[in-house]
């Protein structure tokens, strides 16, 4: 009774090691690797770079005060429409005390003698009547009393400039009415009644009042990477995306700055473009926008991935076209325009052929979706 139930659990144990050591090595076994394929396609391909910047107004003037003092009016705001010589504040001066007692001082002396000037004047002219005065002293008194009233007249003027700003009958010419040296529309006015302001002089750039600028002519004022500029060049064609509009504008290239500047760490190019306006279509100034300029294209070529681009030692590009299935050949090819996605096939590769993706390259679903966005750009190239 013992040995069959012995021989029955030594059956067990060696069935249950044997089917362990299947499962191992079944598990163990590697699966056959399958590659996907692409083939080439006929599509545009557009090589562009993109420059960063915002939308400027071509002529912005700052609008200073010619004295300082507070703030007494501001006679208009953003959005209006203003001409040469409009009005745009007035300034109320603070008189300097020690300014004010020298130009009153000045004044009264001049008045007295203006005055000592005229009494000479009526005795040299009362006794000329009578006949006992020669017609020469007669001349040098008028000239006394003529020069005495206008020293009089000035005098009074500078006391009114350091009283109030300005002296009688200065109008628009008075240095607290801030006028408008430009015509155009007030884009900006950064400060309110009540604020002090300093005047514009040669040790102070001074306080600015309002910002005017012409709206009708506007540009795109970017930043071009130092290994894009060499490629682009005057009277070029840009294709400027503002975010805040849904449609792109077009713009003219116009200037390339001759020396780059250092932004985070990066040589960039300044480029200005000329925008060409849409009727309707209100641009303000300081959106901001990106610019596409198209380096070069290809109309209806035979294309594929660059991903599935492969290099040997000598950096010679080969693909691998599949002979049969699961089995691939290299093949040297030549490559045209690449737009970062797409590359151009000059030779090597025919349109039915199909082209092994590897590893790297990712799957065939984000090959498809590749190729629609270029497609899309290819559209949108187009237009």
């Amino acid at each position: 009774m013992k040995r069959p139930l012995s021989i029955l659990l030594v059956i067990a144990f060696l069935g249950l090691v044997g089917g362990t050591f299947w499962f191992l090595w079944t598990k163990s076994r590697a699966k056959p690797v399958v590659f996907d394929t692409e083939s080439p396609q006929v599509m545009d391909l557009v090589k562009k770079t993109v420059a960063t910047g915002a939308i400027v107004p071509r002529q912005e003037v700052e609008i200073k005060p010619r004295i300082s003092g507070i703030l007494e009016a501001i006679k208009v705001e953003p959005g209006q429409s203003v001409k040469q010589g409009d009005q745009i504040a007035k300034v109320q001066i603070t008189p300097n005390a020690e300014n004010l007692a020298r130009a009153e001082g000045d004044a009264r002396a001049k008045q007295i003698a203006y005055d000592t000037a005229k009494r000479e004047l009526d005795r040299n002219q009362a006794a000329f009547d009578r006949g006992i005065l020669p017609e020469a002293e007669l001349a040098k008194a008028k000239s006394d009393f003529w020069l005495a009233d206008q020293a009089r007249a000035a005098a009074q003027s500078q006391l009114e400039i350091a009283r109030d700003g300005e002296n009688r009958g200065g109008g628009k010419r008075s240095n607290v009415i801030v006028i408008s040296p430009v015509e155009g529309m007030v884009i900006d006015v950064p400060v309110k009644v009540g604020f002090s302001v300093i005047e514009s002089n040669n040790f102070n750039a001074g306080t600015t009042i309002a910002v005017v600028a012409d709206m009708s002519d506007m540009i795109f004022d970017g930043q071009l990477d130092e290994s894009e500029v060499g490629k682009v060049k005057e009277g070029m064609t840009l294709k400027i995306k503002i975010g805040a509009l849904e449609e792109p504008v077009e713009g003219k290239l116009e200037y390339i700055a001759p020396k780059g500047k250092t932004v985070e760490g990066a040589i960039q190019f300044e480029i200005k473009a000329a925008i060409v306006k849409k009727p309707d279509v209100f641009i303000r100034a300081g959106y901001s926008a990106n610019a596409d300029i198209v380096l070069d294209q290809r109309k209806q070529v035979l294309a594929m991935r660059e991903a599935l681009v492969q290099f040997d030692d000598k950096k010679a590009p080969f693909v691998e076209i599949e002979t049969a299935p699961q089995t691939f050949a290299k093949k040297p090819v030549k490559l045209g325009l690449s737009d970062g996605i797409n590359v151009e096939v000059l030779e090597g590769v025919a349109k039915a052929d199909k082209v092994k993706i590897p590893p790297s390259a990712g799957p065939a679903a984000l090959s498809a979706a590749a190729s629609g966005r270029a497609a899309a750009a290819a559209a949108a190239g187009k237009k």
